[in-house]
């Protein structure tokens, strides 16, 4: 089984635990960070259970570190694999000096994925442990020893797809081991999935975020509060002849309404486009996050570079959002990655687009070529610093612009804005332009 992101590996996971009947009313969702948060993020909100991450830090023998001697958690919690240390010639001194070094670290991560939320006490509870993946065991197996040492009740680990040397390995760690494929022979977790780029830091706080504030909202701790939603859910938009699927989030008291318009490869599931539009619900926006292609569509290579197409159906999906009578007169933006970038400029330099800001991720503004002269709307102009060809496209693309614009270079940051930070400072950034250029929209 392949996947196209850890996103829809979570769906996958999902739909087994609860049928299975894997989760209860005490039961905690354990990420291992960073590329177990997206997967996990998906279980937790089938299951209906919080979801935290489960930092730790494996100790590592000094002259072979990914041998395992032990393992630290959040509270103090260490452990040891009296073996290991045994047949290394080590003893607790060893230990102790490698728990100083890894504890820092442990912690800065912890603060840093919470934001200054309290870590779920896990004590007496079933406990499931997810990653997007296993290739050799040892960090599940240091997660499993962590929250054993932490006093939790029973240890499920969840996971897509792991070699069958890990699946054998770990049953005897954990109480239960759901795993959705163990191909033989199996070389890498990333062959299983379409799109396994890496998970960063800016994804994990948005996902974490996400997920405490629909559990908040679920218990009616957020009543009628800013940033409560009248909707999130998934829909299905209309465009000619087709039906699009869309995930659409709507604020209480929404001050405006974004579209998102992915790039080739991706969908509204990207978990790029889905940190970015966490932000921008957080300060009253609404967002609408929308596949263009039809899943059949999407096979034929040539539509994803149809600008034309793109933009029409970018067209329609704007008159459908404007139509909701909980948007009723809100001012529209655009936002748009890679190929999509020059479907939202299209759609945009319509005279009737009705779409009063457009922001570009990473984007191909030069697809849009002779329409790029007819733009109206206030266009900012996102590009990673080390995106080097994209960026000349974009200064050239710029040229040609006539409307209020601005580029803007994230320093260090490649074309997928990976590196740490880089997704956060596009959020702010996309935030900013589209709150201040709406603020002021007829």
């Amino acid at each position: 089984m392949r996947f196209r992101d850890r996103l829809d590996a979570g769906r996958h996971l999902a739909e087994v635990l609860r049928d299975a009947d894997i989760g209860d009313p005490a039961c905690v969702v354990a990420a291992l960070p960073r590329g177990g948060v997206p997967v996990a993020f998906e279980v937790a909100e089938a299951l209906g259970a919080p979801l935290d991450v489960l930092v730790v830090r494996k100790l590592g023998v000094p002259f072979q570190p990914e041998l395992a001697m032990g393992a630290i958690g959040e509270g103090d919690v260490r452990v040891e694999n009296p073996d290991v240390l045994r047949s290394a010639g080590l003893g607790s001194r060893d230990l102790e000096e490698a728990e100083r070094r890894e504890r820092p670290e442990l912690e800065r991560r912890a603060a840093l994925y919470r934001e200054g939320r309290s870590r779920v006490d896990v004590r007496g509870r079933r406990a499931i442990v997810v990653d997007d993946g296993i290739a050799t065991g040892s960090s599940v197996r240091a997660a499993c020893q962590v929250l054993r040492a932490s006093g939790v009740a029973r240890i499920v680990v969840a996971v897509p797809v792991a070699s069958r040397a890990a699946v054998t390995d770990l049953r005897s760690a954990c109480d239960q081991l759901v795993c959705l494929d163990a191909p033989d022979p199996f070389f890498a977790v990333g062959e299983w999935y379409r799109d396994f780029s890496q998970t960063t830091d800016d994804e994990v706080t948005a996902l974490l975020r996400r997920a405490a504030d629909n559990r908040e909202r679920a218990q009616g701790g957020r009543g009628e509060g800013a940033n409560a939603s009248l909707r999130d859910e998934e829909v299905e938009v209309r465009a000619g002849d087709v039906a699009l699927a869309g995930r659409l989030v709507v604020p209480a008291r929404a001050t405006g309404a974004i579209l998102f318009a992915h790039g080739s490869g991706s969908s509204r599931h990207s978990p790029r486009n889905r940190c970015v539009a966490a932000v921008l619900q957080q300060a009253g926006l609404a967002t609408l996050l929308l596949d263009l292609l039809t899943p059949a569509e999407e096979a034929d290579r040539s539509n994803v570079f149809d600008v034309a197409l793109l933009a029409g159906r970018l067209g329609d999906a704007t008159s459908w959002l404007g139509a909701l009578p909980e948007l009723d007169a809100v001012p529209m933006g655009y936002f748009g990655a890679s190929t999509g970038a020059a479907a939202a400029l299209s759609a945009a330099a319509q005279p009737d687009s009705g779409v009063a800001a457009v922001v570009s991720r990473g984007g191909r503004p030069d697809l849009a070529g002779p329409l790029l002269p007819a733009l109206r709307v206030p266009t900012l102009l996102i590009v990673g610093g080390r995106d080097t060809a994209v960026l000349e496209l974009n200064r050239e693309a710029q040229a040609e612009l006539r409307c209020e614009n601005e580029l803007v270079v994230v320093p260090g940051a490649t074309h997928l804005f990976e590196e740490a930070g880089a997704l956060d400072a596009v959020a702010r950034l996309a935030r900013d332009w589209f709150l201040s250029r709406l603020a002021t929209a007829p």
